[in-house]
């Protein structure tokens, strides 16, 4: 089955964030985006920001998800409270959720907590944890194919190619 990963830049935060990278391209249009995703995909995620939710599920069909992941340690901003500290995102799962039998493998929660990476090459990049968490909670399989839409500095395939290894193994 076809999986999308979606993590682009969160609604506004484009040119903020991303001008300077090679395949900075204006804003994202996550109208086109979910619409993308519905027709390509078996089953996809899509990473927003609490501050933008309400604008983007405003965009989806009905039927999905809403994950959380909840940082620990994020970035906290002077005169910013509460503090930005989780992350939702949007789901539309392969399958039912299972953790995979690995020892360090999470219960199969609709939350996460892992903190935030630092200095990993963009503003944003996904933990390895968060995203082994994501492919199982959305109920992916070593044979599925996994694209990965805003790779960035390929954390999200890395993850993926990882996870599937270690599962062909086991």
């Amino acid at each position: 089955m076809k999986f999308g990963y979606a993590d682009p830049p969160y609604p506004g935060q484009s040119a903020k964030h991303y001008a300077d990278h090679p395949d900075y391209d204006g804003e994202v249009d996550h109208r086109d985006l979910i619409a993308r995703l519905e027709q390509d995909y078996d089953g996809w995620l899509l990473h927003t920001s609490s501050s933008t939710l309400q604008e983007v599920l405003a965009l989806c069909p009905e039927g999905l998800r809403v994950f959380a992941w909840v940082k620990p340690f994020a970035a906290f901003k002077r005169n910013v409270s509460p503090a930005y500290a989780w992350e939702p995102v949007i789901v539309r799962p392969l399958r039912k959720g299972e953790p995979n039998q690995r020892e360090d493998s999470p219960v199969m929660r609709d939350w996460f907590s892992e903190s935030i990476t630092l200095k990993k090459g963009l503003t944003g990049v996904k933990p390895e944890r968060v995203c082994r968490w994501l492919f199982e909670a959305c109920g992916l399989q070593v044979g599925d194919e996994l694209e990965d839409l805003f790779p960035g500095t390929g954390a999200v395939s890395r993850a993926w190619d990882q996870w599937r290894t270690e599962g062909l193994s086991a």
